[in-house]
């Protein structure tokens, strides 16, 4: 199987996705606005963010209706500038009601990019090189992540406000690159009416709510790392700048991936067992923060979990691709995607849970065996078959 280069629009959504992540630094700064310059309350700031967190699911749901109905280049323009606007809004309010309304506003426009991007990326890989495609995706946000802090450090120092004012900056520059480079139209119809119509309610599809069910497993064990990973960290007496080095370790390893997912010999392997070797290297890594004590110790397993994730993300996707009705790529993608908007929910509540029952060194263990019954399931899963 010859090696073949991806498509030029696909790089431009990389470069794009990487300067928006870059900028979207300011969100993590938000409740420390709202404390700090606003004098809310914490309870009054905890229900803010919870506003937002439940406002991003219909937003990716939104996403993926507005990109089958007018064009994969629309709807990405129009959730930057949408994306921009509310980040603007909540530089220049300063009332309790427009700070409310502006941190909906931008919730509800947070994940309308996701769903026809990911959906273009079906449009114009072939089936062999979306795995790849996906994971160059997910890797420019790791990249531009480390980036970011550097820039956030320099902002905050400034003014908070600023911060918001960079990411609407960010948004508009990567709105105005799209316009100009994605192409026009509304994207593939396919030729089977009755397959397009059977795709218009994903969540009557067995294949995409088994991958559903699959993918919100995953994603509840990839978020330990941003909850259970720092207080286990601190519970064994690393310094906070531990974290910094591994989450810096995690985004190199996405990058020192990406050749590897390129290879003519992994490309030939099936969904089933890159899905199964990325479950199992994820395990074995989760194992290895079970036991890890120091800096390298931890380093070495955060690489292992980091190439698990990279296989995982990259096929998971490929496979809710492969399921879908072209015409209803992008509705599936969408409906998909909401299994990180339930993680988000489910996550701290589960790390929390396992810590405070059963320590740092079984939570992971427990995560691992977790990531190992993923592995088994998906030889049961038809929807990941080649």
């Amino acid at each position: 199987m010859q090696r073949t280069p991806l498509p030029r629009i696909v790089w431009w959504l990389v470069a794009a996705r990487t300067v928006n992540r870059m900028g979207a630094f300011s969100l993590p700064f938000l409740a420390v606005l709202l404390t700090v310059d606003r004098g809310w309350s914490t309870t009054a700031v905890g229900a803010t963010m919870t506003a937002f967190g439940l406002a991003t699911i219909p937003s990716r749901l939104m996403g993926g209706r507005l990109s089958d109905r007018l064009g994969r280049r629309m709807t990405i323009v129009a959730g930057l500038i949408g994306c921009a606007v509310s980040q603007l809004g909540l530089a220049m309010t300063a009332s309790r009601a427009g700070t409310i309304l502006a941190v909906v506003s931008l919730g509800l426009c947070f994940e309308i990019y996701e769903p026809p991007s990911q959906a273009l990326v079906a449009d114009l890989v072939a089936l062999e090189d979306q795995p790849a495609a996906h994971g160059l995706l997910a890797t420019g946000l790791a990249a531009a992540g480390v980036a970011a802090g550097g820039l956030a450090t320099v902002l905050t120092q400034v003014d908070l406000r600023w911060l918001f004012v960079a990411d609407a900056v960010s948004c508009l520059a990567c709105a105005g690159l799209l316009a100009v480079t994605l192409p026009h139209g509304r994207g593939p119809t396919g030729d089977d009416p009755a397959e397009a119509a059977a795709g218009r309610s994903p969540w009557r599809d067995p294949r995409l709510l088994a991958l559903l069910t699959m993918q919100t497993g995953f994603a509840v064990v990839y978020l330990q790392s941003t909850f259970a990973l720092p207080l286990s960290l601190t519970a064994r007496g690393l310094p906070a700048s531990t974290l910094a080095v591994l989450l810096t370790t995690s985004a190199l390893t996405f990058i020192a991936g990406q050749p590897v997912l390129r290879h003519a010999r992994i490309r030939r392997l099936s969904r089933q067992r890159m899905l199964r070797t990325g479950y199992l290297l994820m395990a074995a890594g989760l194992a290895g923060y079970a036991v890890a004590s120091t800096l390298s110790a931890y380093a070495l397993a955060t690489v292992v979990v980091g190439f698990g994730d990279l296989l995982v993300i990259g096929h998971l996707m490929t496979a809710v691709a492969a399921v879908a009705p072209i015409a209803h790529r992008a509705r599936y993608l969408a409906a998909f995607g909401t299994s990180w908007g339930v993680a988000a929910v489910l996550a701290p509540s589960v790390g929390a849970a396992l810590l405070d029952l059963t320590g740092v060194a079984v939570t992971w263990c427990v995560l691992a065996t977790l990531c190992t019954g993923l592995a088994v399931m998906v030889a049961r899963l038809p929807a990941v078959a080649p």
